[in-house]
């Protein structure tokens, strides 16, 4: 197979859909890779590093997508990406369809086969393709509300762990799933109060086991919601409904009421946001303010760290790459319902249903267009 690795065009968007140790597995068993120049340089993995294990550099993404059988991104392909994309070739990268209309329309018409990383599934019932970025993201959610929470970004002027004699802040995390998780970790790492909101109480079991004394866990309802968020200094928001439009747990009317300074950190911005305030930012220009609120709502946030990003990521999509391209598409999702599991547009069909139910469109099953039977 030919297998195709743009650079990544997203607003501060440095990650690479594969690095180098990743197309040596690919070209040791006879697959070519075509690599557009420079894709990796912004972190340290140049061209030559590609070339050497096999790569073909070519100078443009026009050569890159019209070369390859199966394109390997990070981010959602942007509006020129879509526009290259050809009946039958393979997507395999980011999608969050959920919430982009205008994505969604021009992949169901480009014909291409879409997988997305986020809605691949495990044998244990997790997202094992999501949860590397959603580790990074949930850590850096940490750096990004201490930062904010500082006075010349808009903040209430608190140091999260504070000193002796001063109280520390208090963290409210709204999600006890991965990024919830590895949010709560740093901030107690920080010395912060951290409070985990979710409704699962098997959840909140084993964070209480795991973390013990350190954290407070609480059954998410309205009330409790709208008790922890205004008593809060930052909210890290980092609910997940696999493939879905994230829910809207912050009201307008909770953020009104919230502390003035206080600090929202969106980390389900990739999916709508769990916020009614919030709306997608960039690193260029992070934050805004609502109502006295500063909100951080990037929607490529792990992009910070480009080259931790990049390999944790790497870790996780290579055995569904190889797969991809030693069987093909339609075979490897046939044989494995995980990888099947990201299936979401297929020739012009949509085969998700999460998002034909936040976009109300028609969909048909995964099963259905690969003639699977029931």
């Amino acid at each position: 197979m030919r297998i195709g690795v743009p650079k990544e065009i997203k607003n501060h968007e440095y990650r690479v859909g594969m690095t180098p140790a990743a197309v040596r597995e690919l070209t040791a068993r006879g697959h070519q890779v075509f690599v557009e120049t420079k894709a990796g340089d912004a972190i340290g993995l140049h061209d030559e590093m590609y070339a050497r294990v096999g790569a073909k550099i070519l100078p443009n993404a026009e050569e890159v997508f019209a070369g390859a059988d199966m394109i390997v991104k990070v981010k959602e392909p942007q509006a020129a990406e879509i526009r290259r994309l050809k009946p039958g070739q393979t997507l395999f990268t980011y999608l969050h369809l959920a919430p982009d209309p205008e994505q969604t329309k021009g992949l169901l018409a480009s014909g291409a086969i879409c997988i997305a990383y986020e809605t691949v599934t495990d044998s244990r019932g997790g997202l094992p393709l999501l949860a590397p970025m959603s580790e990074v993201a949930g850590r850096m959610s940490i750096q990004a509300g201490a930062h904010s929470l500082e006075i010349a970004q808009g903040g209430r002027g608190m140091l999260l762990g504070g000193v002796p004699g001063v109280p520390a802040a208090k963290v409210v995390v709204l999600g006890g799933g991965v990024v919830g998780t590895n949010a709560a970790r740093m901030a107690m790492g920080l010395e912060a109060h951290v409070t985990i909101l979710d409704i699962s109480l098997p959840r909140l079991n084993e964070l209480d086991l795991q973390f013990g004394s350190k954290v407070s866990t609480v059954f998410s309802t309205l009330d409790a919601i709208e008790e922890q968020v205004t008593q809060a200094d930052l909210v890290i928001g980092g609910v997940l409904l696999p493939g879905a439009a994230a829910p809207k747990l912050i009201t307008k009317k909770l953020v009104s009421q919230m502390k003035k300074g206080s600090v929202i950190v969106d980390v389900a911005i990739d999916q709508g946001g769990c916020a009614e305030t919030s709306h997608a930012t960039t690193h260029a220009d992070p934050t805004y303010m609502v109502d006295g609120v500063v909100h951080y709502a990037v929607a490529n946030m792990p992009g910070a760290v480009a080259r931790t990003s990049t390999f944790a990521l790497n870790n996780a999509t290579l055995p569904f790459t190889k797969m991809l391209a030693e069987m093909g598409p339609e075979a490897a999702m046939k044989k494995n319902p995980h990888l099947r599991a990201g299936l979401n547009v297929y020739k012009g069909t949509l085969t998700y249903e999460a998002v034909a139910q936040a976009q109300n469109l028609p969909w048909k099953s995964a099963e259905s267009v690969l003639g699977i039977a029931a």
